[in-house]
C-alpha cells in the first residue's frame, strides 16, 4: 500500500523559507518521478517540481531560483526547500509519486498548507 506523508508547512512571512518533506513508503522508490503540486483556493492542481532518481529536475517558472527540489533515496524521501516566499505562494502544497514508465500509476498525500502573509 503507497503512503505519501507529508510534513513541513505552516505560516511564514513574506521573504521567509519552509522546508517541506514527504516520506514515501510502499513503492520501489527508484522507479518513481517524485513531484510537489499546489493548489490555492479557486485554482486547479498545478506543477510545482519534480524530480527522477537520477535527479533531474523540472520547476514551474514561478518557483524557479526560489525552490530545490531532492530526494534521498536511502530514506525514501523528498524534499521541497522553499526560499524567498511570496503571498502567492500560498497553498495546500502535495506530494506526488509518478511511476517512470506507467504515468497512471500514481499516488498522492494528503497535503500540507503552506500560508505566506505578513
Amino acid at each position: 500500500q503507497v503512503q505519501l506523508v507529508e510534513s513541513g508547512g505552516g505560516l511564514v512571512q513574506p521573504g521567509g523559507s519552509l522546508r517541506l518533506s514527504c516520506a514515501a513508503s510502499g513503492i520501489m522508490f527508484r522507479l518513481y518521478i517524485m513531484g510537489w503540486y499546489r493548489q490555492a483556493p479557486g485554482k486547479q492542481r498545478e506543477l510545482v517540481a519534480t524530480i527522477t532518481s537520477g535527479d533531474n529536475t523540472n520547476y514551474a517558472d514561478s518557483v524557479k531560483g526560489r525552490f530545490t527540489i531532492s530526494r534521498d533515496s536511502a530514506k525514501n524521501t523528498v524534499d521541497l526547500q522553499m526560499n524567498s516566499l511570496k503571498p502567492e505562494d500560498t497553498a495546500v502544497y502535495y506530494c506526488n509519486a509518478r511511476h517512470r514508465f506507467n504515468v497512471q500509476v500514481t499516488s498522492w498525500g494528503q497535503g500540507t498548507q503552506v500560508t505566506v502573509s505578513s
